[in-house]
């Protein structure tokens, strides 16, 4: 029974768990608030910030599983793809805990892992199964054949789920990260306003065309009522949290329509989205398909899913050497 000590850093969280046989033992997570100022990450002190969270959070991680680094059998870290000197951190300190006490080192790909982090709690789906992986960087569908044998079928060609939240949001003035601030703005409004849903065709995905076209409606509108944000700011981000669920939701729907598959899974940041959550039950209930929607805390950036990934790996003892290094793009 492998106890896996894990490691994810790959943009502004630093996150340790320790993981035994696939039970997770501990999941400890450090935000770094530094970041709300500049709307936005700000690599560099995402980096230095990493540095003085890695060790206690490690420390902290370990405490809670009752467990010593002497009980550890092997250390994972996520390889990619990330931030480059946010990945650095982690790899880092994983190669120097590993090469300390001869232990094996595990990489994991931060988006395989994404997927895989419904193998954290139960219940699990049966492979094959469809998931839907949505973040600030990334929105693909995929195919998981098995743990270790994951198709992308759909991508978006251009910005992420995640990103036209974000940016939306910063249109309208609200607090890094808005994709939270929307969903619970879009709780308390109506989506009466309209706008584009672009579409690459197949099961691609591109949100660039939104994120124009809700820029271009907010110049119209803030023209002709200079108060208009102001005025209708929920429903404003009902408008906006409804085309961008309304985009994903079809795309689900014509995957599984493609692949035959009836279990569908979420997965990623934007999985914590209420009406993305709301939307793929109630489409689930009524095709009859088995969904699987993770809690929120393995939603986030998480080194559980790194750990349970690495348990997967660790069973086909798929480990790397010291030479390992990180890498940007996975």
């Amino acid at each position: 029974m492998p106890v896996i000590l894990a490691i994810e850093s790959s943009c502004d969280d630093t996150s340790a768990a320790v993981v035994a046989d696939g039970l997770v033992l501990s999941n400890v997570t450090a935000g770094q608030a530094v970041h709300e100022e500049f709307g936005g990450v700000v690599p560099e002190h995402a980096s230095r910030a990493h540095q003085r969270n890695i060790v206690p959070t490690v420390a902290v991680a370990l405490k809670r599983a009752a467990k010593t680094a002497a009980q550890i059998d092997a250390v994972a870290f996520t390889r990619g793809p990330g931030l480059i000197g946010s990945l650095m951190v982690g790899v880092s300190f994983a190669k120097g805990f590993a090469l300390a006490r001869g232990l094996p080192l595990i990489e994991v790909d931060h988006m395989q892992a994404h997927v895989l982090a419904h193998f954290a709690e139960d219940p699990k789906p049966a492979f094959p199964f469809l998931c839907l992986t949505v973040s600030g960087g990334h929105t693909q569908l995929v195919v998981v054949h098995s743990a270790l044998e994951q198709e992308i079928i759909g991508r978006t060609i251009d910005d992420a789920a995640g990103e036209a939240f974000d940016k939306s949001g910063k249109l309208l003035g609200l607090p890094y990260p808005a994709g939270p601030e929307i969903d619970r703005r879009a709780r308390l409004g109506q989506p009466t306003i309209e706008f584009a849903k672009p579409d690459p065709g197949e099961l691609n995905f591109s949100f660039s065309g939104l994120k124009t076209s809700i820029l271009y409606s907010l110049q119209k509108k803030i023209k002709e009522d200079p108060d208009f944000v102001k005025d209708n700011l929920n429903d404003i981000c009902a408008s906006i949290q409804h085309i961008i669920v309304s985009i994903l939701l079809r795309k689900i729907q014509l995957a599984v329509a493609q692949t035959g598959l009836k279990q569908v899974a979420l997965a990623g940041g934007v999985s914590a989205n209420s009406g993305l959550r709301q939307g793929l039950q109630e489409l689930g209930e009524k095709n009859g398909w088995e969904v699987f929607i993770p809690r929120i805390e393995y939603c986030t950036d998480n080194a559980a899913m790194i750990g349970v990934t690495a348990t997967f790996k660790f069973a086909e003892g798929a480990f790397s050497g010291q030479d390992v290094a990180p890498a940007a793009r996975f």
